[in-house]
């Protein structure tokens, strides 16, 4: 197996320049930041993006914890593959992943400086320490449910190939827990005060009557009960509103919605 690390300071862009350098390796798996990463798909791991603290988040990104460990090297063992490329923040930081995950030496390093430049590197050091960025080489659905409620904003990447035809790659930005900006919450208030404001934008709803939110880790349910107007298809349009609120929560707040419940208590006439 051929072991590659891209190593860069935190913040230089390493998780964005991931994908391309992997492809033009010919290398179908990457490690970064706790995860084992095949193509565009979590195989096994952890975050180090979604732990509380910069000292848990660097001991995930290490393959401290047992179990962790032993997870993404059983991974390993069944994906059997020809090549990985492991991201870290210095060379002895990937030679100690490649140690704990027993995967051999490295053979080759990359440095972020050989596949960017200066003025890349300041884009991503903002991004990360001005506004809290951080990219997961993996699309938005591979890791919504685990990153509820932080922020989550797709990336698309467009590269022309060889025979000129384009493919399309994804990759994740999220602000975590331990952001340079602080911590936050989202509060059910507000969540209910969004919930009634896209129901209402629909020709048939008359009255949002109730609205109970139930949180859990990977996510929220949402139970409504509206009250609509008579002379309305009630399924067609229970389902206009589950459609409306869910856009509407999860593009404004980045929760996860689990099931949307929509409960027609009352029909009126106008």
């Amino acid at each position: 197996m051929k072991v590659i690390a891209l190593v860069g300071a935190s913040g230089t862009g390493k998780s964005y320049r991931a994908i391309n350098l992997a492809h033009e390796k010919n290398i179908d798996y990457i490690i970064d930041d706790g995860l084992f990463i095949k193509r565009n798909k979590i195989i096994a791991g952890k975050s180090a993006k979604r732990q509380s603290t910069m000292v848990t988040a660097v001991k995930t990104a290490l393959f401290t914890h047992k179990d962790h460990r032993e997870e993404v090297r059983a991974a390993i063992q069944r994906e059997q593959p020809k090549g990985i490329l492991i991201l870290g923040t210095s060379k002895k930081m990937v030679d100690k992943i490649a140690l704990h995950l027993n995967i051999g030496n490295v053979e080759e390093y990359v440095y972020i400086e050989e596949i960017s430049s200066e003025e890349e590197r300041k884009i991503a050091k903002k991004q990360r320490h001005e506004l809290g960025k951080h990219v997961i080489p993996v699309p938005t659905f591979e890791i919504k449910k685990d990153f509820s409620g932080y922020f989550i904003d797709p990336l698309k990447i467009l590269r022309r190939k060889k025979d000129d035809t384009v493919q399309i790659s994804e990759k994740s930005i999220v602000r975590p827990t331990f952001s340079y900006m602080g911590k936050y919450t989202i509060s059910d208030k507000v969540i209910s005060d969004l919930v009634n404001h896209a129901a209402k934008q629909l020709e048939g709803v008359h009255k949002i009557s109730r609205v109970d939110i139930r949180n859990y880790s990977n996510g929220i349910v949402i139970d409504v009960e509206i009250i609509m107007v008579y002379g309305n298809d009630l399924r067609k349009l229970s389902r206009m509103v589950q459609d409306n609120i869910k856009e509407e929560v999860e593009y404004m707040t980045a929760l996860n919605i689990l099931a949307m419940n929509i409960y027609v208590k009352k029909i009126i006439i106008i």
